[in-house]
């Protein structure tokens, strides 16, 4: 079950830019930089009310980032949803039809396991499910 709206993931050409500029807009500080491998990407979170920002800045231009990048501007990328447990919730939405373009969560950053629908089944927005890691 969907719990509530996560982050916003912003892709961006440059954090420390990027950064300065939220910062200034929210009147409040970037918690947690993290680099995440497996996507390619240097994240940055900063909080907003219950919810956050994820700043994503690619890492080599074979990410999803750079390509996201490459199609255009920096901008809006993904939406992020907590949910209690990712892996029903992931096989639920398969079963309804859904494409999914991680069948099964992998770790993510801001110390969450991570999954993402694609934006063909989704109405064209990419969406993101993350569930906090136990331990």
């Amino acid at each position: 079950m969907v719990k509530k709206i996560e982050h916003i993931g912003i892709a961006v050409n440059s954090i420390e830019d990027s950064c300065k500029v939220y910062e200034t807009l929210f009147q409040s500080q970037f918690y947690k930089e993290e680099h995440v491998e497996s996507e390619g990407v240097r994240t940055a979170f900063i909080q907003v009310g219950d919810s956050k920002i994820e700043l994503l800045e690619a890492t080599n231009n074979d990410s999803p980032i750079a390509k996201f990048l490459e199609k255009g501007k920096e901008g809006f990328h993904h939406i992020a949803f907590e949910v209690d447990d990712i892996d029903s919730e992931l096989k639920r939405l398969q079963t309804e039809g859904f494409q999914l373009i991680h069948v099964s969560p992998k770790d993510g950053a801001d110390n969450k396991r991570i999954a993402f629908l694609h934006p063909k089944s989704t109405t064209g927005m990419l969406i993101e499910l993350c569930q906090e890691k136990i331990g």
